[in-house]
């Protein structure tokens, strides 16, 4: 395509942002050394980077609001011989979380890219927290989530974002994409670990009462101050610190800025883009590169479909935002660039349950932690178990895969009794005091006075579920699970609960009501993307680097190869390799902008 750059005139490109004063408009000269397409953590991380090495940088989101499936994620971020760690003498090598990672991919494993990864992840880490607004701490234990294989640790890779004052970001807050309904309690955003246990234990703690009444009173004074919560927490707080920092290094951030073309010059050089925002559309001139960080295709029905054999015979839901349509795959493949899709995994999965709402639209609820739980077990629609409840929210799902036969629909639900629910809650149902009446209700719980009784509601086979459940009561009294090794690894103990013995994980279902909840399939973003080496660049079908073309984040194929590592996998691989596309992309030389 012939390279078409023009000049626009004063007020001819606009285009009015959502909410927030200091978001910026279009002006009628747009040129930039770096555009940067997406607003989560990856492309944040890339701009940042940029201009920290003194590039003109522009971040271009689609949406009308920033921080992308970050916003929505748990915020953590995986990131082996981080400096956390070692001040904590918590001892790792690149040579151990290589292997651990060998294991992890198997055949899919590339060398280049890990190598890459565990080089600059420490780096990126110490950038942000020198020179930007983003903040880190390092829990002690936080296993790797397979600490069978070789190399795998037990605390030290995995960093919990600080949480954060949505006061610093003045007007900007009203631009920062809200959590998931669901995962919150009265709209108040819980952080992990010491919130949740807090919340958790208000009926059996003093000191937890406490602090939930705290906790509870700061939000609503928010809620009369500010209209909203403002104690932000998990990918909430990693996505506001990344903005403010944004705003305070003056990067440009345009909102619903649509970008539907690449320009590209001589040596199939991209060398611009053409952005639509409403009716109006800019030409923007690129001295550099453009950084596609649009955040992959979980909500691309054609490429889903032909990449999740399950979504095309059931359901499937996707966590990330609905302007996630794989844009950033689609304008890199129009300048040649090639796909992979030959990973382990296609996307990172995770079990989901739909949620109602009062005006007849649904929410999605992502089952984390609630699987891990003694006295929670999950039964295909037959009613039979299939797999180890505590296992990771992507190994899980697999499980599911492989206990559906392959011409129904993958769906399962999750079992419990009267005590489990009241103490851990079960998907979007909170643990007591809080009332159940209206999820009963709406249908998402389901509740009957004996597991014959719930067998029957949920039109399965009495005499099924009663023997599963009679089969796990025996051993799990003692602790033990033989059939599935629920409670069996460190990492299935971790998130289980500390306080309930011989196993944090297994505790017999015997006290009515039983309750069961329907969860699917769901992901919490695409691994499959666009082929790249170990700098970001985008390769052509011929394994070239096309030039002025970067990818990270979701629209990068996995540097994991479709495997899950450890908690925040997916965002310390955009933010890393966000980081390393500036570095590279700050080293190149300039382009020479032809206008005309």
């Amino acid at each position: 395509m012939a390279q078409t750059m023009a000049r626009n005139r004063q007020g001819e490109f606009g285009g009015t942002p959502a909410a927030g004063p200091s978001i910026d408009r279009f002006d009628d000269v747009i040129e930039c050394d770096v555009a940067v397409i997406g607003s989560g953590a990856g492309g944040s991380a890339a701009a940042l980077a940029a201009k920290s090495a003194g590039l003109d940088v522009l971040v271009l989101e689609k949406d009308a609001t920033c921080g992308g499936t970050t916003a929505v994620s748990g915020g953590w971020v995986w990131a082996p011989g981080n400096h956390h760690a070692r001040r904590q003498g918590l001892m790792d090598s690149k040579e151990e979380a290589r292997a651990y990672l060998q294991a992890e991919a198997g055949n899919h494993f590339k060398a280049e890219l890990v190598d890459a990864f565990l080089d600059y992840a420490p780096r990126m880490i110490a950038f942000l927290e020198n020179q930007t607004s983003v903040r880190f701490n390092c829990p002690t234990i936080s296993p790797d989530y397979h600490f069978e294989y070789p190399g795998a640790k037990e605390g030290g890779r995995a960093l919990m974002v600080e949480p954060f004052d949505g006061r610093e970001l003045g007007a900007d807050i009203a631009v920062l994409r809200p959590p998931l309904r669901e995962l919150t309690v009265l709209g108040m955003m819980l952080g992990s670990g010491r919130d949740v246990l807090h919340f958790m234990r208000v009926t059996r703690s003093a000191t937890s009462a406490w602090f939930v009444i705290r906790r509870l009173a700061r939000h609503c004074r928010d809620l009369a101050l500010h209209g909203r919560g403002m104690e932000l927490t998990n990918g909430a707080a990693l996505a506001g610190r990344l903005l403010k920092s944004l705003r305070d290094m003056g990067i440009s951030v345009k909102l619903q800025a649509q970008t539907e073309e690449l320009c590209v010059g001589e040596g199939g050089r991209v060398t611009g883009l053409i952005v639509k925002c409403g009716e109006r559309r800019a030409h923007i001139n690129v001295r550099r590169a453009v950084v596609l960080a649009c955040g992959g295709f979980s909500h691309d029905l054609a490429r889903r479909e032909a990449l999740f054999a399950h979504a095309r015979r059931g359901p499937h839901s996707s966590l990330p935002p609905s302007s996630n349509t794989g844009d950033g795959l689609r304008l890199a493949q129009s300048v040649g660039a090639s796909m992979e899709t030959s990973l382990s995994n296609p996307a990172g999965w995770v079990p989901v349950s739909r949620v109602p709402r009062g005006d007849g639209s649904y929410g999605l609820f992502p089952h984390f932690v609630d699987r891990a739980k003694p006295g929670v077990i999950a039964v295909t629609r037959q009613g039979q178990r299939f797999t180890n409840e505590a296992a990771t929210y992507h190994d899980f799902v697999q499980g599911m895969f492989r206990a559906a036969p392959s011409d129904e629909p993958v769906t399962a639900y999750l079992v419990c009794d009267h005590r489990a629910l009241r103490r851990y809650g079960l998907g979007a149902v909170k643990p007591s005091p809080v009332p159940i009446w209206h999820k009963l209700r709406s249908g998402y719980l389901v509740r009957a006075r004996t597991v014959d009784d719930l067998a029957r509601t949920l039109a399965m086979g009495p005499a099924v579920l009663r023997a599963t459940i009679e089969s796990y009561n025996r051993d799990a009294a003692l602790g033990h699970d033989p059939a599935y090794g629920k409670g069996g690894t460190r990492h299935n103990r971790y998130m289980g609960d500390p306080e309930w013995q011989p196993n944090p994980c297994n505790a017999p279902l015997q006290t009515p009501p039983y309750y069961a909840v329907a969860i699917e399939p769901g992901d919490l973003g695409t691994f499959a993307g666009l082929r790249t080496d170990a700098a970001a660049r985008v390769l052509d079908t011929e394994g070239r680097p096309v030039p002025g073309l970067y990818a990270v984040g979701n629209d990068m194929a996995s540097v994991m190869a479709g495997s899950y590592p450890g908690a925040g996998a997916m965002l310390s691989a955009a933010m890393t390799f966000g980081y390393i596309a500036a570095q590279d992309i700050a080293a190149s030389p300039r382009h020479e902008i032809a206008i005309g």
